[in-house]
């Protein structure tokens, strides 16, 4: 069964630790600021005292220094709280490092809802540590009126269906809850596409025109670090190159979830694929893509590793910023910002711009911001879940927060993330993220799909060779290595049967009969 690992976005290592990490506020040494967290200083008064850790909603953050404190969620703890006499909830700040989950989750001392990223999850889904939601999301939410959506199955409140069902663990099982979803864009100073009379292009050779003449009048055309292009840049030139090809090499299908993704690669497919030729030097479209990536590098800032972008962006030093939609948090709410500014995002690659790219609209790469779990801790009371009151206890409270009135005031009090729940607007400055968000989504999350180790290689070396430190054919090398290492380390510990893949394979030869530059293996 196909795992469907496209959104571990979001929701998301690198896309949510990044955002978290650069938006936590400085220290205040001032007495009256507000307390960071939400503390029981009388356990032995309730029964139940449940601890949460929600990431980016943590009360008394202020993300980016702007605005005001965060307070929605001990707003919805109190609402909860007077239903449930018996209950405190309790928030609490945690490291986002995974030895520390492991530590905790191994000795049953983790929060009972956790904000995890769903791929540190599915590692561990064999070992009791977190419980599988499928029975609470098919099963009505109580807090939700009669006749709502949400209210057959909790399932149904939630607005983005393709990103919230798609993921489902590697045991077929959901572990995850999707808060709010998350996704990337080039924000780009309007006054200054107004004075070179310049507008969002519309195909990937304006595009390139465009950052020219930004550059020629003296602008850094594109700002984003290393690890916007290792992850979102990779991402998105591959599905250029593939998507057109999916009919003839997409092998597993999930006859229960095609119908929210549709032609995703997971490990096991792309570890078959590579045994066909592809993702190597006889892939010209694997090669084509770094290709792309590399001639694009010239108009981002030189410094694409330690630069403060954000600073270089709003001194109008660059014309465009690639980041996440967290971003609007700050540019919406700063005082001092005195240009126009805008969202678009990257536009297609047609035959024109490369003869192996079609012209596809580009794919969605975000996802699932802030997704909790819940932990082995929440059932303490017995260990046991079915038996556990506690749980039940926990579950309330995961579901009274999914409501439509409580999504607003925990999510829209910030303007960094969309509300994942009918009936809840985002705030108008995050509309093109909404509607990008309705796109199909990528071929594959390269950055997501194997292990830390694969992730750390690709990282610096294609740092490297986008700062011309090693050559095409060498990083070629490299990456050639480090996927066969993966998948050797994969295919090892999942144990992949690949008959079912080879018979399908074979079956889908008419496909790739009439498609072109395909590997020599790969017919």
């Amino acid at each position: 069964m196909k795992s469907l690992l496209t959104l571990r976005n979001a929701s998301l290592v690198f896309v949510l630790i990044f955002s978290v990490w650069a938006l936590w506020p400085r220290k205040s040494t001032d007495a009256k600021a507000p307390k960071v967290g939400r503390e029981c200083t009388n356990p032995a008064r309730y029964k139940y005292v449940i601890k949460v850790a929600p990431g980016f909603y943590l009360p008394g953050l202020m993300p980016m220094n702007v605005g005001k404190p965060l307070q929605g969620l001990n707003i919805v703890a109190e609402d909860f709280e007077k239903l449930y006499p018996d209950t405190f909830i309790e928030f609490v700040g945690v490291p986002g490092v995974r030895e520390w989950l492991v530590t905790q989750l191994s000795a049953g001392q983790a929060p009972d809802i956790l904000n995890v990223n769903v791929e540190d999850v599915w590692q561990d889904t064999q070992k009791g540590w977190y419980v599988a939601l499928d029975p609470y999301l098919e099963a009505p939410n109580p807090f939700i009126e009669k006749g709502q959506p949400g209210s057959v199955q909790w399932w149904d409140v939630f607005k983005y269906q393709a990103i919230s069902r798609g993921k489902a663990a590697p045991d077929g099982k959901m572990y995850c809850i999707s808060t709010d979803m998350v996704e990337t864009g080039f924000f780009y100073n309007k006054d200054i596409f107004r004075k070179l009379s310049l507008e969002p292009p519309k195909d990937w050779i304006e595009f390139l025109a465009l950052q020219q003449k930004l550059k020629d009048a003296g602008f850094i055309p594109m700002l984003a670090y290393v690890g916007n292009i290792v992850d979102w840049g990779v991402d998105l030139t591959f599905d250029q190159f593939y998507a057109e090809i999916l009919p003839g090499v997409d092998i597993i299908k999930d006859p229960i979830r095609e119908q929210y993704l549709d032609g995703y690669f997971d490990w096991d497919e792309i570890a078959f694929l590579r045994s066909k030729g592809f993702f190597t030097k006889n892939d010209p479209r694997y090669v084509a893509h770094w290709q792309v990536l590399k001639d694009w590098r010239k108009y981002f800032n030189k410094d694409i590793s330690s630069a403060d972008m954000m600073k270089l962006f709003v001194t109008q030093k660059g014309a465009m910023l690639w980041d996440g939609s967290w971003t609007v948090n700050k540019l919406a709410r700063d005082p001092d910002l005195d240009f126009e500014w805008g969202v678009f995002y990257p536009p297609p690659m047609t035959r024109e711009f490369h003869p192996l790219c079609c012209g596809i609209e580009q794919c969605v790469i975000g996802g699932s911001a802030v997704q909790l779990t819940v932990t082995n801790s929440a059932f303490k009371d017995t260990g046991n879940q079915e038996t556990s009151e506690r749980l039940k206890r926990v579950m309330a409270f995961l579901q009274f927060l999914h409501t439509p009135k409580n999504i607003d005031i925990v999510v829209n009090e910030c303007m960094a993330f969309l509300p994942n729940v009918k009936g809840v607007e985002p705030h108008k400055e995050l509309l093109p993220f909404d509607e990008i968000l309705a796109r199909r989504y990528t071929t594959t999350k390269w950055t997501y799909t194997f292990d830390m180790n694969f992730n750390e290689i690709m990282y610096r070396m294609l740092d490297l060779y986008l700062n011309d430190g090693i050559s095409l054919e060498e990083y070629l090398d490299w990456m050639q290595k480090d996927l066969d290492m993966a998948i050797d380390t994969i295919v090892r510990r999942k144990k992949i049967d690949f008959a079912p893949f080879e018979k399908r394979w074979q079956e889908l030869a008419p496909a790739r009969a009439g498609m072109k530059a395909l590997p020599p293996d790969a017919r």
